[in-house]
C-alpha cells in the first residue's frame, strides 16, 4: 500500500498522507514513506515548495499505537521538514491530534479549513507531547500551550491561528492557500532556501539542545504503567483508571 502519494503542479510537490483507515496515524511505515518522499522533493531542482496534506477527515491522529515509530524516527522526520531546503506548507481540512500537531509546527506555513479541530491528547493516555515540543515550543504561544498541553482540550482553527500553530485558516483552504503558493512560485529558489534558514534558526537550536532528552522522556513515558493503561483504555474505548 502507498501511504504517501505524490503529485505536482507548477513546481509545487504535494505529498498526501493516504492512510485514512487509521486516520493517518504516524506508524513506523508511514513515517518512513514520508521521509523518503521529502528526501526526493528536497533534491529535485524542479520543486519550488512542498505541500503536506491528507486524505480522509483527519490530517493525522498522532502516533500509531499499534505500530509506533521509535521516538528517534519522529525526531528525524520533524527535523527533516524544518531543514528541507524548500518551504513546506501544511494543508489541513480535518482533525489533527497529538503527534500530528508536531508535523504542523515543523512546517514553515500551515493553513486549515475553518472546520478543522486540534488537540494535544497525550496526557489523556498517560504520556506527554515530548518530541513534538521541539518545533512547537519555539513557534507557538506558551500560555496557550500550557492550557492545551495540560488539559487535552479540543480547540478550533481560529484559536490555532491565534496561538501561532496555524498561519491562517478559512472556509476554503485552497482559496486561502492560493496567494501563498503564488508567492512561493514567484520567489527565487536559492533565496527561498536561505530565507528559510534564517527563519528556522531558533527551531533548530531546540533540536540541538533538547532532542536527546525529549527522546528519552518519550521512550520512558510510553513504557510506563500509566501509558499502558491509557493506551489500553483508548483501544477499548473506555475511560482510563485515573479518570475521576
Amino acid at each position: 500500500m502507498t501511504l504517501v502519494t505524490r503529485t505536482r503542479a507548477r513546481a509545487v510537490e504535494t505529498l498526501t498522507l493516504d492512510s485514512p483507515d487509521n486516520r493517518n496515524a504516524l506508524s513506523a511505515t508511514l513515517v518512513g514513506a514520508l521521509s523518503d518522499a521529502l528526501t526526493d522533493a528536497g533534491k529535485d531542482t524542479d520543486v519550488r515548495a512542498v505541500v503536506l496534506t491528507h486524505t480522509g477527515n483527519t490530517f493525522s491522529a498522532g502516533a500509531d499505537l499499534k505500530d509506533p515509530p521509535p521516538p528517534e524516527a519522529l525526531v528525524a522526520l520533524l527535523r527533516q521538514i524544518v531543514e528541507l531546503p524548500k518551504p513546506v506548507v501544511a494543508r489541513v481540512t480535518g482533525h489533527v491530534r497529538a503527534g500530528g500537531l508536531g508535523l504542523l509546527a515543523a512546517c514553515d506555513i500551515a493553513a486549515a479549513s475553518s472546520e478543522a479541530t486540534f488537540a494535544f491528547t497525550e496526557v489523556r493516555i498517560g504520556v506527554a507531547p515530548a518530541v513534538i515540543s521541539l518545533p512547537l515550543l519555539p513557534r507557538t504561544d506558551p500560555r496557550a500551550l500550557s492550557r492545551y498541553y495540560l488539559t487535552g482540550e479540543r480547540f478550533d482553527a481560529a484559536q490555532a491561528t491565534r496561538t501561532g500553530l496555524l498561519t491562517t485558516h478559512g472556509d476554503d483552504v485552497d482559496a486561502t492557500l492560493s496567494p501563498i503558493l503564488d508567492g512561493l512560485r514567484r520567489s527565487a529558489p536559492d533565496a527561498l532556501a536561505e530565507t528559510k534558514r534564517l527563519l528556522t534558526t531558533r527551531v533548530l537550536e531546540a533540536f540541538h539542545r533538547d532532542a536527546a532528552d525529549l527522546t528519552a522522556l518519550s521512550a520512558r513515558l510510553f513504557s510506563s504503567p500509566q501509558a499502558r493503561e491509557g493506551m489500553t483504555a483508548f483501544l477499548e474505548r473506555r475511560d482510563p483508571a485515573w479518570v475521576v
